[in-house]
């Protein structure tokens, strides 16, 4: 089958590429996003290989169908960037890969939460230019602390494990709470005493129509006072404008973003040599309690394998039997 991926940089062709050696599918790697400009490239193909800023509108849905593609593929869980309701009616496929390493991303969390706590990063900075002083960077014990996880699937279930390995309380909501984590003793209570209960909030929740936006400004002003604010999910699962007010206004006390709403033009490409023409995103980075990564927290070589090994498996169980091996349909939107 041949299948054409998108948005490749080096290390999606080095890992997808080993995990078809000796296969039977043609893969054609391609830079660019996949949007209704470059959908023209997928002629010939019988699949496409998407990541999270491509857009698989219905419009591109309905373009990749003209062409003879039969079936998206996706390297990473969510799936928010694709239309399944057009997808159903194309009778086109949707496979995902529902985890990867979700280690990966729990222990980037723990990352964000260290750095912001105890100002790693203006730590490092002051260190490399001779200034040992430590007024400013005065932190506190993650022990008995309150940390609370709104979305408790594999990468929640993580970093409330991690969480408690630091003598943290954890506190979690999710609309489907897991018999797992109640029979291992992890408290599941609504949004509002979280938000307002919790030193940290961290975010593991999918991008819905239920959750977008859920972090706006009615939801900080129930939050903690100074309290910390993570974000490794979905960028529109938090409202920036209004999380910026509550940065200025010193009710959030730091906040440490792995993903942004408009993401989509900045991240996973060098724009250091330009202006980031962002106004929302270049006004998050003037504040010295704001961590942002570029969407880097799976980025490890376990998580890049599984993604891989995934991926080649939801391509192989449609060839062989019409479906991909983790297929997503529209009901995943209820």
């Amino acid at each position: 089958m041949r299948v054409t991926v998108y948005s490749t940089r080096p290390y999606d062709r080095q890992f997808l590429s080993a995990a078809a050696a000796g296969g039977p599918h043609d893969l054609v790697f391609l830079e660019h996003r996949l949007d209704a400009s470059s959908v023209a490239t997928a002629a010939g193909s019988q699949a496409v290989c998407a990541f999270v800023n491509d857009q698989l509108d219905a419009g591109v849905l309905q373009a990749l169908h003209a062409l003879g593609v039969r079936l998206v593929v996706l390297r990473s869980a969510g799936f928010n960037h694709v239309d399944l309701q057009a997808a159903a009616q194309l009778g086109l496929m949707v496979g995902r890969v529902p985890e990867y390493s979700p280690h990966a991303v729990a222990e980037h969390t723990a990352a964000l939460v260290l750095t912001l706590n105890r100002k790693i990063h203006r730590a490092h900075a002051r260190v490399r230019e001779g200034n040992f002083a430590l007024e400013g960077l005065l932190g506190f014990d993650l022990f008995g602390r309150t940390v609370g996880i709104i979305g408790t699937g594999k990468i929640g279930m993580c970093f409330w494990r991690i969480m408690a390995g630091f003598g943290c309380r954890v506190l979690a909501h999710d609309p489907r709470p897991s018999p797992e984590a109640q029979a291992g003793g992890l408290q599941y209570v609504g949004l509002a005493e979280l938000l307002g209960a919790s030193d940290i909030v961290s975010l593991h929740c999918p991008l819905t129509p239920q959750t977008h936006h859920l972090i706006d400004a009615a939801a900080l002003a129930q939050m903690k006072p100074g309290a910390m604010l993570i974000n490794t999910s979905r960028g529109a699962v938090v409202d920036t404008p209004a999380v910026i007010v509550s940065l200025k206004s010193g009710a959030l006390g730091s906040l440490g973003l792995d993903v942004y709403e408009e993401e989509a033009d900045l991240f996973f490409r060098d724009l250091s040599g330009q202006a980031i023409r962002d106004d929302v995103f270049a006004r998050l980075l003037t504040f010295p309690n704001v961590i942002v990564t570029g969407h880097q927290a799976f980025f490890t070589e376990d998580a890049l394998r599984a993604i891989a090994e995934t991926t080649l498996a939801n391509i192989d169980a449609f060839e062989t039997q019409g479906r991909p091996l983790h297929a997503v349909s529209v009901e995943r939107l209820v």
